[in-house]
């Protein structure tokens, strides 16, 4: 999901369904679900509808392949740092540093996670949002376990936690991938942030 090669490109023949769907990513967080038409993706990829519907069924595919691909990313962070041996605030600082990294990586397909997925069908909704509570319940375990131990003190975990969700899902608002300070630099001070809130 990281490569950012424009699908146009690229030949006919070597297009696959993983260009499509990055281009309906960044097409999605451009112009949105509702903003993007198949007429739009085939412009993108220089396809032809017959030629693009050999590759998916039509829009709605698209927004699950994609909001599917990034929960997975996130999923698959919140399982590694659960599985850590760090103290709380080792965990938190690695879920932080790796929430940034997902987002700065894969801008688009974040963008159109946090913007997009209320558009998703129902029929694909319901694992989209338990991979969603998995990641906020990660987050919630990680601070109860801080307010076991004393390295945190708040009231509320719950709460907490969607405070906490609540700014690193904010960073694919402002962050710029040309800004003047790296990911690894904002994650840094978004970690020293959010530590100081629940300390």
């Amino acid at each position: 999901m990281t490569t950012d090669r424009r699908s146009s490109d690229l030949p006919d023949q070597q297009r696959t369904r993983d260009d499509v769907v990055r281009a309906a990513g960044r097409l999605f967080a451009e112009r949105g679900f509702h903003g993007t038409s198949m007429r739009h993706l085939g412009n993108e990829l220089g396809l032809l509808g017959s030629s693009l519907y050999s590759h998916v069924s039509g829009k709605d595919e698209l927004l699950v392949a994609v909001v599917s691909g990034g929960a997975v990313l996130f999923q698959a962070l919140a399982d590694e740092v659960l599985a850590s041996d760090l103290d709380p605030p080792g965990q938190l600082r690695m879920l932080v540093e790796g929430h940034v990294a997902i987002v700065a990586d894969n801008l688009a397909e974040a963008r159109t996670i946090l913007n997009e997925a209320r558009f998703l069908p129902d029929s694909a909704r319901s694992p989209i949002v338990a991979m969603r509570d998995r990641y906020q319940a990660a987050v919630r375990l990680v601070i109860e376990r801080g307010v076991e131990r004393g390295d945190f003190t708040v009231d509320d975990p719950g709460l907490a936690a969607i405070l906490v969700l609540s700014v690193l899902n904010a960073f694919e608002r402002w962050f710029r991938p040309d800004g003047a300070r790296t990911p690894q630099e904002l994650a840094a001070d978004m970690y020293r942030f959010v530590l100081g809130g629940l300390r």
